[in-house]
């Protein structure tokens, strides 16, 4: 379907039509995604830091890492967590 077309249709809807449009578009219809862990190295290019600037990021608690049930240690970070850091979100 092309753009010209969905736009189209979108005007003819009705309001139960536009209501769930509406919904779609602001983000409300879609169920929560699961955050997927990425690795410190990963998080080092996507920052483009070094691994101990990733570590170092740690220590400030701007990442927190993962620790999955019965670990000590962190398996890595949230993706959601690096591009809120990009995004200017986070410091």
């Amino acid at each position: 379907m092309t753009t010209e077309k969905r736009l189209q249709a979108m005007l003819n809807a009705n309001q139960a039509q536009l209501a769930e449009i509406d919904k779609v578009l602001s983000g409300t219809n879609q169920e929560k995604s699961i955050d997927r862990i990425i690795r410190r190295k990963e998080v080092a290019r996507l920052l483009s830091r070094s691994l101990r600037g990733v570590d170092l990021l740690r220590e400030q608690h701007v990442l927190e890492p993962v620790t999955l049930p019965g670990r000590v240690r962190g398996c890595g970070f949230r993706l959601s967590d690096v591009i809120s850091i990009i995004g200017g979100k986070a410091a």
